[in-house]
């Protein structure tokens, strides 16, 4: 039950990266993908943790992303990583 309140609080700052128009397209589309893969149904929330935190981790390291979204990105990968892999 905690995984399922974490991937939905991450599913919520990952929208409103997407919202943002300060931050390059590039990043609300790797977001986006980031939020498909946590909201799939077909796969378990250690896996769907474990993709999006890879995409998190390469658009964290983009040199054109606002320091403010960089920081959301490190802290939804950061409550990701809390996801129990058993």
């Amino acid at each position: 039950m905690a995984a399922e309140n974490v991937l939905k609080q991450c599913i919520e700052v990952l929208e409103r990266i997407m919202s943002d128009d300060a931050v390059p397209r590039n990043i609300r589309r790797s977001a986006e993908s980031a939020k498909s893969i946590l909201m799939d149904q077909s796969v378990s929330e250690a896996v769907k943790a474990a993709s999006a935190i890879s995409i998190l981790d390469e658009i964290s390291n983009d040199p054109n992303i606002p320091l403010h979204t960089r920081t959301l990105i490190w802290n939804v990968a950061s409550q990701l990583e809390t996801v129990p892999v058993g």
